[in-house]
């Protein structure tokens, strides 16, 4: 398989894997009963415009769908949270939405915000 076809089969299945891991930790927090700010927040996660903040978004993918395939779910998780999980909650913060991340030993750590108001 030649090296471009490889890049975008990776980056399709990282695109899947980080869409499992943003609906996941979307569902540590709470949001209230507010489902739109967590559609928002997801679309937020998988968007390429925020992926681009790294780099080529399908560059991004690929690295996340590598670290699956070497070393599964764990790994690849692992490999979100310590390369985009940051930036993801200083960007949404940017855009209103009120938040905090305890810990920071996993992506379940999460708490939300007293009295946090979103738009």
């Amino acid at each position: 398989m030649d090296p471009e076809e490889q890049q975008r089969n990776d980056a399709w299945i990282g695109d899947a894997v980080l869409a499992l891991f943003a609906r996941s930790w979307l569902l540590q927090i709470s949001l209230g009963e507010n489902s739109k700010d967590r559609n928002r927040l997801f679309e937020l996660w998988v968007s390429n415009q925020f992926l681009s903040s790294f780099g080529e978004p399908t560059s991004v993918e690929a690295a996340i769908g590598r670290t699956y395939t070497s070393g599964g779910l764990d790994a690849a998780f692992t490999f979100i949270e310590k390369n985009l999980l940051d930036r993801f909650v200083q960007t949404a913060k940017k855009r209103g939405f009120n938040f905090v991340v305890a810990g920071r030993t996993s992506a379940s750590s999460v708490e939300p915000a007293k009295n946090s108001a979103r738009p």
